[in-house]
């Protein structure tokens, strides 16, 4: 059921998220996980969606040298690590609940990726130069 437009987040949910990704990713980045699937492989978190109640929140991650495969065995270490790195940001964030947390693959870069190669199409770069030039 269609419900209308999504809501922007509010400033609380913002300040919450990115607070998350701080955290999250310095944790990440001093390789306390021991999860076999995540040991040795850089990850950069590059955002965090706190849910409106801010009970749970899901964290976009990209592996470097992210193929598939390792995008997703990195995805499900980090997804059974979860536990774990609720319990660390319960020491680090003061708030009442603190969420849980749900690991998803970042696929921003892959479509800026895609679009960047349709704007460099020659249809599309001759129909750009004659905008610039003519309207």
């Amino acid at each position: 059921m269609f419900k209308g437009p999504a809501k922007a987040p509010s400033q609380r949910q913002l300040r919450v998220g990115e607070e998350l990704r701080h955290i999250l990713a310095q944790v990440l980045d001093r390789a306390e996980l021991r999860d076999p699937a995540v040991q040795n492989t850089p990850i950069t978190v590059t955002e965090v969606r706190a849910s409106p109640d801010l009970k749970n929140a899901t964290a976009f991650v990209v592996p470097l040298g992210g193929d598939a495969g390792v995008t997703d065995r990195v995805l499900e270490g980090l997804n059974r690590a979860a536990p774990y790195l609720r319990r660390i940001l319960a020491g680090k964030v003061r708030l009442r609940h603190i969420p849980r947390i749900k690991f998803l693959a970042d696929r921003s870069f892959d479509e800026a990726r895609h679009i960047e190669g349709l704007l460099r199409e020659p249809a599309v770069a001759r129909d750009l130069e004659w905008e610039e030039d003519g309207a």
